[in-house]
Order: C-alpha cells, then sequence, then structure tokens
C-alpha cells in the first residue's frame, strides 16, 4: 500500500514561551520488509534558531529544535509518503513459554533490534502484582509464545474500554488497570507489562493508523490519529511480531511505524522544556491518504 501522510500538532499557550528545546519524532520510518519512506518533510513555526536531525539509539530519525525567543504558538507539520508492506502471519514456529528463556539467553546482541532490551523494567512500565496474576490468567498449558501474545491482546480488547476522557499521557498501567478504561497508549503499555511479567520481551511501537469511514460515508479530513501497538518477541525462529490490542488485529498494512521502543517515553512524538507559565492548549490532526497505483 502507498499513503500520502500529513499531521499537524499545535501548541497555544497561555503566556509566553522562550528558551523551548524540544526533540520531535513524527516522521514514519524505513523497516526492511515492513515499510519504505519515500519523501518526508518537516516543517517547525516559528522557524528554530538550531535544528539538529539524528538517529537515537533505536536508529529512528528524531529532530532537535531550539527556539530562544518568546513565542506564543508552536505549529509542528509533517508530510511524508510512504509504501507499507506488512506480511501476514504464517505458521508459528515459536516456542511454549518454558522454553523461551533459554532461547533469550542465547541471544549475545546488545544492538537496537536485540529482546534483551524489552525484557525488563524501564522507565514507564515497572513491576506490577495485578498485571502479573491477569497475565498467569491467561496462559494455558502447552501455548506457544504467539498464541499467549494472541491471547493476551484479545483479552485486553475484551476487558477494557476504549474512553479517551478516562486517562492522561501520564497515566500509570496499573492505574489504566484499575480502572478497566484507556486508550491505545494505556492498552498497549498493560499488554507490554503482562507480557513482561512472563518473561517475553514486548514493547512500543509509535505510528498511524489508516480509519476506514463506515460502508456510504465519506471519509473526514484530520480523523486518523497517531497510535500505539505492541511488538513481541516470539523466540529466535518466529522474530517479532507487532498486535493492535486496541483494535485486536494484527499490525497489518493500515498500521504506518514511526518509531520502536520500550515504551511511549522512547518514542513520544513531542518532548522537551521551554520557560513560560500557565496552561497551553494542544492540537492534532492527521491525515492517511491512500494513493492510487
Amino acid at each position: 500500500m502507498l499513503y500520502d501522510l500529513s499531521l499537524h500538532m499545535g501548541y497555544l499557550y497561555d503566556t509566553l514561551a522562550s528558551g523551548a528545546r524540544h526533540v520531535i519524532r513524527v516522521m514514519p520510518l524505513s523497516v526492511p520488509g515492513r515499510q519504505r519512506l519515500i519523501a518526508g518533510s518537516l516543517t517547525v513555526t516559528p522557524s528554530p534558531d538550531e535544528r539538529v536531525a539524528f538517529d537515537d539509539f533505536f536508529r529512528q530519525s528524531a529532530t532537535s529544535v531550539l527556539l530562544r525567543a518568546p513565542h506564543d504558538k508552536l505549529d509542528i507539520r509533517m508530510q511524508a509518503r510512504v509504501s507499507v508492506e506488512t506480511p501476514s502471519l504464517t505458521a508459528d514456529f515459536s516456542p511454549e513459554l518454558g522454553r523461551l528463556a533459554a532461547e533469550l539467553a542465547s541471544v549475545w546482541s546488545l544492538d537496537p533490534q536485540s529482546p534483551h532490551h524489552l525484557a525488563g523494567a524501564s522507565p514507564r512500565i515497572g513491576d506490577n502484582a495485578a498485571i502479573a496474576a491477569y497475565a498467569r490468567e491467561t496462559v494455558k498449558a502447552g501455548m506457544t509464545i504467539r498464541e499467549i501474545a494472541m491471547a493476551m491482546c484479545r483479552r485486553i480488547h475484551t476487558d477494557f474500554t476504549y474512553d479517551s476522557e478516562a486517562t492522561t499521557v501520564d497515566t500509570t498501567p496499573a492505574e489504566a488497570f484499575k480502572l478497566k478504561r484507556g486508550v491505545c497508549q494505556d492498552f498497549s503499555h498493560i499488554m507490554i507489562c503482562a507480557l513482561r511479567s512472563l518473561g517475553i520481551p514486548a514493547g512500543y511501537v509509535s505510528g498511524f493508523l489508516r480509519t476506514i469511514p463506515p460502508a456510504g460515508k465519506e471519509r473526514l479530513e484530520g480523523a486518523d490519529a497517531m497510535h500505539a501497538w505492541v511488538r513481541v518477541w516470539c523466540g529466535e525462529a518466529e522474530g517479532y511480531i507487532e498486535l493492535d490490542p486496541t483494535n485486536d488485529i494484527v499490525a497489518g498494512c493500515d498500521h504506518i511505524v514511526v518509531g520502536y521502543g520500550r515504551d511511549y517515553s522512547d518514542v513520544a512524538p513531542v518532548i522537551g522544556v521551554l520557560k513560560s507559565y500557565g496552561n497551553q492548549q494542544t492540537t492534532q490532526a492527521v491525515d492517511v491518504i491512500p494513493v492510487k497505483a
């Protein structure tokens, strides 16, 4: 599939902000066998005093900007064309849970793709007894790692209610688990926490999801949104698979990857600091438009 993407993120400050330093991660990745970034541009307004593009530890593109002068708003716009070629799952070659630890121990690499980075606690995901018990309840004798991951994905989709008002970007997995409500970030964090408690390496995927309007309805501009789902390491033979617990599906051609990380903190679209006081208003609009061949 070929897509044209556009993203607008706007910040409006109650009082003038200055000395702002931001790191922006919104450009889709080129991932061999997964997707290819054909072209892309990133515009920041006001024009930054400093702008540096770099690749982070996970080899994902990021842009650091510095705005010294006072400003009352910040606009970030991204445009890109991406080709997505996501293969469907084939036969299950993942081991049973009892054999995964030995396979993980045999992986000596610590490069950015290593499952060891996704096996332990991370900045936003620690140990949680309630989520660990929930995970153990999901596992049945003889299940493979892929079967466990898909069962967890299905159970979270069934047991939790999507509610954009229930949580914030800072809600912890433990808080969202108690509420049984939240958004894609919460469901992904809970699933990652659950899988890690079983010894299964799992990480966070940030990206875009194309939304399809109901039959007979026109697609609304800006109706698409940034999305999150889960990457699971299923052993040496199977490798990584990507699952979307918000929708209980395998990530496919409508899932466009921006970044892989341990949790949201590694792939937040915008992080940074600035000098100001008062509140700010934020807006976000995303268009994911299929391009006809």
